[in-house]
């Protein structure tokens, strides 16, 4: 695994610990957000996202596609939800990010792979 770009570490870290101000202190402020239920923009959406989801995100593989754009291969989980079952299997999923001026500024899902990740990334 490539190592991860310092800021999606450190995001990583606040979101797996559910800690809002550290998330608001390395994601941009105009952070697009996409996945299986649609797209938002700005970082009140995102942080909202964080701690509505209980979601926690391990990464597995990791593959930097330029100087701004690593695709992340995770393992989902959500305790932090009500509704979570302790025990419950991850969800393979893999995730497109963008770093501009040490920010993340674009996190988005793909259901469909790390391959599917890549190959968007690879087009913007």
């Amino acid at each position: 695994m490539d190592p991860l770009p310092e800021p999606l570490d450190r995001w990583h870290r606040a979101v797996n610990a559910r800690d809002l101000d550290a998330v608001r202190a390395v994601t941009a402020s105009d952070v697009e957000v996409g996945g299986p239920r649609g797209t938002a923009r700005g970082l009140d959406a995102c942080v909202e996202w964080v701690g509505s989801s209980g979601i926690r995100l391990e990464p597995t593989r990791a593959h930097s596609v330029d100087g701004r754009h690593t695709v992340v291969a995770q393992d989902a989980t959500w305790p932090g939800r009500p509704d979570h079952v302790p025990g419950t299997a991850p969800v393979a999923t893999a995730t497109l990010f963008e770093v501009r001026d040490g920010r993340v500024s674009r996190i988005l899902r793909f259901d469909e792979g790390f391959e599917a990740a890549l190959a968007a990334a690879r087009e913007l």
